[in-house]
């Protein structure tokens, strides 16, 4: 006779196991980006959407390094100040990101909700204060490097080309 005991113990084990790894893995909701949208402006403007032209559409997968999936991209806007709620994806899941454009000069970037089992060191300010001031050159590049993070370069890579998007487009979607 099958004594099934031990199997049945091993179900569970294998059942908590599948459950804690799940909540390890869950989305880190750093900040909404609604709250983000909120407090990087005094009074919060109504959203505008800027539509990805063929030129545009080109200069985003140039940024990016792959093809833009959408055909537009919402943004807020007050004077000559622009925020940006941005995905890219770090390893194998998407990081989504707060820029915050001010004539042309990046003035924040925060992590607002990351996804990513590595490279979560890229939510802290020593990493993201890297970031503020920062322009884009004739090339579409930072005007100054960013220092990376050990073990989390694909994180710091991802945003990296987000800055450098939402640099860009906050000169296309101002007059």
């Amino acid at each position: 006779m099958i004594n099934f005991r031990p199997v049945r113990i091993l179900v569970s084990l294998a059942a908590v196991s599948l459950g804690c790894l799940s909540e390890l893995a869950a989305d880190q909701v750093l900040l909404a980006p609604e709250d983000f949208i909120r407090q990087s402006f005094a009074e919060e403007p109504e959203s505008k959407v800027i539509w990805l032209d063929r030129e545009l559409k080109e200069a985003a997968n140039e940024i990016l390094g792959h093809g833009y999936k959408g055909l537009r991209i919402r943004y807020w806007q007050s004077g000559d100040r622009t925020a940006w709620v941005l995905d890219e994806i770090g390893k194998v899941k998407p990081i989504t990101a707060g820029f915050v454009v001010d004539d042309g000069v990046l003035q924040e970037m925060r992590v607002l909700v990351y996804r990513e089992s590595h490279g979560w060191e890229v939510r802290y300010p020593f990493f993201t204060r890297q970031f503020k001031g920062r322009t884009l050159d004739e090339k579409k590049q930072l005007d100054e490097e960013i220092d990376g993070i050990s073990g989390a370069t694909l994180s710091v890579n991802a945003l990296v080309r987000l800055s450098r998007l939402a640099l860009y487009l906050h000169q296309k979607a101002l007059p």
